[in-house]
């Protein structure tokens, strides 16, 4: 695509959408940016962002080389919120207002059945799009961001459990524990927003390859199957109310065991916006496509599972 991977010294981003629950336009913003006012982050609604920005000291906040200059959410409330907090100069009244002015752009919501409308105008203007997980929960969705992934459109989307430092070590690197045979990983909230924190934590251990998917649970208790073809069974509780099991992983194998723990929040989402960014500059994208595409048909395959009334579907029948 013309103009990509960007060469400019500072890349200037547009951080885009607020929904319920996700206050990512908050962390995000400061990540990036490298500097907060303090007192208008004592204003922020989001409890848990307050406290792992302010543990972190303010030297080691900011990405090189790249700026969110602009914001807007679906309530332009929310959006003079975000700039006051995280020092964003522009506020515009529609999301497309950024088009012409910014580089690059992050789609900073949850609902993945939202998202093909949210990123059309930017994929049709050129733009290159990071898109908050999950990047979409049904098939025709899936169909048409692959269609712009095969025209060349720069678009990544990701988990930040995938950079969770507490499992990185275990990326395809489990031989301690012999044949890894079971992998159980526990997760709060609704397996359409968090099914994907849930699989993006195992699937960089295991690799791809997965064979099918059985949901046995509700819509506030889900309970999932995931069989990969290297032998290893996946179970996935994600449970609305289950915020003492969130994160929560155990490896299992022929020989050895562990269990980790996820804590660290800022560790993990500034790798992934770094690694976003590193994506601009380098044209190589973190994750390729063909993964992120294998994890959307987990996160489909358990919704369509559970709808079948617990029927095991196989990754082949979304292919």
């Amino acid at each position: 695509m013309p103009g990509f991977p960007l060469t400019q010294p500072t890349i200037r981003l547009a951080m885009l959408g607020m929904v319920e629950g996700n206050g990512h336009p908050y962390s995000w913003s400061i990540i990036i940016n490298g500097d907060y006012d303090a007192d208008a982050l004592a204003n922020c609604p989001y409890a848990a962002i307050k406290t792992y920005i302010g543990k972190q000291p303010r030297n080691t906040l900011g990405i090189a080389g790249a700026e969110v200059t602009h914001i807007w959410t679906d309530d332009l409330n929310d959006a003079e919120s975000v700039a006051k907090v995280a020092k964003i100069p522009n506020v515009v009244a529609r999301a497309e207002d950024v088009i012409g002015h910014v580089d690059a752009v992050l789609v900073a919501t949850d609902k993945g059945f939202e998202h093909i409308e949210r990123c059309r105008p930017f994929v049709e203007a050129g733009l290159p799009v990071f898109v908050d997980k999950p990047l979409c929960d049904n098939r025709a969705d899936l169909a048409t961001f692959s269609d712009w992934v095969a025209k060349g459109h720069p678009l990544i989307s990701s988990s930040a459990m995938r950079y969770c430092k507490e499992f990185e070590p275990f990326h395809r690197a489990t031989h301690e524990f012999g044949a890894l045979r079971y992998i159980d990983m526990t997760m709060a909230k609704s397996w359409e927003t968090y099914g994907i924190h849930a699989l993006e934590a195992v699937y960089p251990i295991v690799g791809p390859g997965f064979v099918s998917v059985r949901n046995t649970g509700d819509k506030d208790r889900n309970i999932v199957h995931a069989k990969h073809c290297d032998g290893v069974d996946v179970t996935l509780a994600v449970i609305n109310d289950l915020y003492g099991g969130f994160g929560l992983m155990t490896l299992a194998g022929t020989a050895a065991a562990t269990q980790l723990r996820f804590f660290d929040n800022y560790y993990s989402f500034k790798q992934q916006l770094q690694a976003y960014v590193d994506y601009l500059r380098s044209g190589t994208p973190p994750v390729p496509w063909a993964e992120t595409r294998e994890l959307m048909q987990l996160v489909i395959a358990g919704l369509e599972s559970r709808n079948d009334g617990g029927r095991e579907v196989f990754l082949s029948e979304l292919e």
